[in-house]
């Protein structure tokens, strides 16, 4: 006799990416969807097995928010939380790990001091991607361009010059380009970000 299938392991990515922003939600959490998923947004999408989100969230709000991922069958103590809260030597993420589907969400802390990460929060658009999504805050182009740079620089991975040229082709004229030269700069990333910059213009 076969079992029944249960229906929380026959979820999609992006039915799991609702879940998990409910959650943020249900909380009141300032959010913003990044990643493979962003670049979708703004660009062409690719495959993807995670799903990448920056939260901001204060500390009295740690054992709530660790309340709703568990009831989203996301097992994510509140310790441990707490403790890359207050990590400040690697950008590492809570990662909330689905019990029944294997999905992750990466949750990046907004942590005070993050100059880069606070003005992304504050400029992040909401967007509609449609169901069963919605509408969900997502990081601009402009700051997805400059995370996409910052990673490159420090693992090489071919992945984020190819969704910043994609980003570029798509958005054009619309990006502002004084944000990202004066962030590349502040970040010691402009020579990066040129020789991106001019690839991208090349494959136009």
């Amino acid at each position: 006799m076969n079992t029944p299938t249960d229906p929380r392991a026959e979820m999609s990515l992006i039915e799991f990416a609702r879940l998990v922003i409910d959650a943020l939600e249900s909380v009141e959490l300032d959010y913003m969807l990044g990643g493979a998923m962003a670049v979708a947004a703004w660009a062409e999408a690719r495959s993807t097995q995670d799903v990448d989100l920056a939260v901001n969230v204060p500390l009295e709000k740690i054992a709530r928010l660790s309340q709703e991922l568990e009831k989203r069958d996301m097992l994510v103590p509140a310790e441990i939380i707490l403790d890359l809260w207050m990590e400040r030597r690697a950008d590492l993420p809570v990662n909330a790990i689905h019990l029944y589907t294997g999905y992750k969400a990466e949750l990046f802390l907004v942590r005070p001091g993050e100059a880069l990460r606070q003005s992304a929060m504050s400029r992040r658009q909401r967007v509609d991607l449609g169901p069963p999504l919605g509408e969900v805050y997502v990081i601009s182009p402009e700051d997805l361009i400059l995370f996409k740079l910052y990673y490159f620089s420090l693992s090489e991975q071919t992945k984020h010059p190819r969704d910043i040229g994609s980003i570029i082709q798509a958005q054009g004229d619309r990006l502002d380009y004084d944000y990202i030269e004066a962030w590349a700069a502040r970040q010691g990333l402009a020579e990066l970000w040129q020789k991106v910059r001019d690839l991208a213009f090349q494959g136009k």
